[in-house]
């Protein structure tokens, strides 16, 4: 099983790759600042329901359920 840092450390290597602007690097940033905040990842999954803007926080979402498959 992989740890919030973990998958956080992955988020952000996502976001550092993705172009300045882009939904894609808001997204991974918003996951990577979440999961490196977080406890674990029922509470990662429970504080990106509540990101905004709606199309950030279905990137996000999609993102995280991405990367606890990986």
């Amino acid at each position: 099983m992989t740890d919030n840092l973990d998958l956080a450390a992955s988020a952000q290597e996502l976001a550092d790759a993705a172009p300045a602007g882009s939904l894609d690097r808001a997204a991974a940033a918003s996951v990577a600042i979440t999961l490196a905040t977080t406890r674990d990842t029922a509470q990662a999954r429970q504080t990106l329901d509540g990101l905004a803007p709606d199309d950030v926080r279905r990137a996000a979402l999609r993102l995280f359920d991405r990367l606890q498959g990986s």
